[in-house]
């Protein structure tokens, strides 16, 4: 039976996972290379990739698996990565990464024609980061590459490919299946990729790659997506009312909708999987404010000291510091964090009923947009695990969240490389 390869290239690493069918058979990872942070080189990201490929190979060499059997590959990258290449993918500039800032320049220009609730607009948009790039172009450019579709050029040999997930934010519609009108006039249209649906199949790796990894000529590259929707993939199904809330440093909730809700008011935007839209948003409150007040031991201590059937209904909106992204935007949005009780368990358990009210918020926010309501809501991350916390939110929410067993980017594009194939 054929096998999927997928791989992740996320923040700080890389991670690989082969996939027959729905099981895992194997995973390997590797960290990035140190690099000058004011100069990134998108040539180790591929070295990255090849470093973690060996080792993928070798543990399915211990396990008696032949790397042959691989017959599907896709990648997920950071979607506001990216770095101009020649037509033979050598970059042509530094890579610019998702959180660099500073493009207010770019951001005017981009203002005088694109629409003014246009995604693509900002200082920080990944359309402004593709215009610094052509102005820090070392050689003459050819193609515009989002960190996935660096490496799947490379895969390939061919560059010039990406999908509607990575290309979202550079401009593209992925209702249309088109880049806008006015994209020319602020950017050579001629370097942008041809958009493909996530999963769809895109060509064969080269030959010379396949024989470096021992891979099957005949294996075929497919479209892939971001780092964050690979991860909803990873434990979730593509059917309308799914949704996945991760509970990490801060708080993002995904839902697959029959109807698509874009609203920068609220920090609310969709992307296109399959005929749905994965309506998502982020707000700053999570774990990262539960580890201001407690310790691992601590939360876990305390947690099991609350009732969750007696609340404590102190309306509480944590948060580290002023701001918030979604439910609502608002860069001054203030915390609310009093009267804290005395007692350590009521002061946490009055954390985690604020949290839990801003992800039903959240999902009301989508709801109220007439976008789909979650029929079922899996959980991510780190307080997944926390069962007080999970009980908790079974009553904000009306439905008991599910543990998800998996959430690693690469599995879920593993999935969609193996489901590329099955289309």
């Amino acid at each position: 039976m054929s096998l999927a390869l997928g791989i992740d290239v996320g923040t700080s690493g890389v991670r690989t996972a082969v996939m027959d069918g729905d099981e895992l058979v194997s995973m390997a990872r590797t960290e990035h290379p140190e690099q000058d942070p004011d100069r990134i080189d998108a040539n180790g990201w591929w070295l990255a990739v090849e470093t973690c490929m060996v080792s993928q190979m070798e543990a399915l060499e211990s396990l008696g698996v032949d790397a042959k059997r691989i017959s599907a590959i896709a990648v997920d990258g950071t979607s506001g990565s990216m770095v101009l290449t020649d037509g033979d993918v050598n970059p042509a500039s530094p890579a610019l990464m998702y959180n660099s800032k500073g493009f207010d320049a770019e951001a005017e220009e981009i203002a005088q024609h694109a629409p003014s609730n246009h995604i693509a607009r900002g200082s920080n948009s990944a359309l402004a980061r593709a215009l610094r790039l052509v102005k820090l172009s070392e050689t003459a450019p050819k193609h515009l590459l989002h960190q996935a579709d660096f490496i799947v050029a490379k895969l390939m040999n061919a560059g010039g490919h990406s999908d509607y997930n990575n290309t979202l934010k550079t401009g593209f519609d992925p209702e249309t299946e088109q880049w806008p009108d006015w994209i020319g006039e602020v950017i050579d249209a001629d370097l942008l990729p041809k958009v493909h649906a996530p999963g769809a199949a895109l060509r064969q790796i080269s030959a010379e790659v396949a024989a470096k990894f021992g891979l099957s000529e005949q294996a075929i590259v497919y479209a892939g997506t971001t780092d964050s929707i690979a991860a909803f993939l990873a434990c979730a199904s593509i059917e309308e009312g799914i949704a996945v809330t991760s509970l990490g440093s801060t708080l993002a909730v995904k839902l697959l909708s029959a109807k698509r809700i874009d609203d920068p008011a609220v920090g609310l935007y969709s992307h296109r999987l399959d005929d749905l839209w994965l309506v998502g948003g982020a707000s700053n409150t999570g774990g990262a404010v539960l580890k201001q007040y407690f310790a691992a031991d601590e939360l876990d201590r305390l947690s099991n000291q609350i009732d969750p059937d007696n609340p404590r209904n102190l309306d509480f909106y944590p948060l580290l510091a002023p701001g918030e992204r979604f439910p609502v935007n608002d860069p001054g949005f203030l915390p609310r964090l009093e009267p804290r009780p005395t007692d350590d368990v009521a002061f946490l358990q009055a954390l985690l009923e604020g949290m839990a009210a801003i992800e039903s918020q959240c999902y009301d926010a989508i709801a109220q947009r007439g976008g789909t309501r979650p029929r079922k809501v899996l959980t991510a991350g780190g307080g997944a695990l926390n069962e007080t916390w999970t009980a908790i939110r079974a009553k904000a929410l009306n439905l008991k969240p599910i543990t998800s067993g998996q959430s690693e980017a690469a599995v879920g594009v593993a999935k969609l490389a193996a489901g590329g194939g099955k289309r």
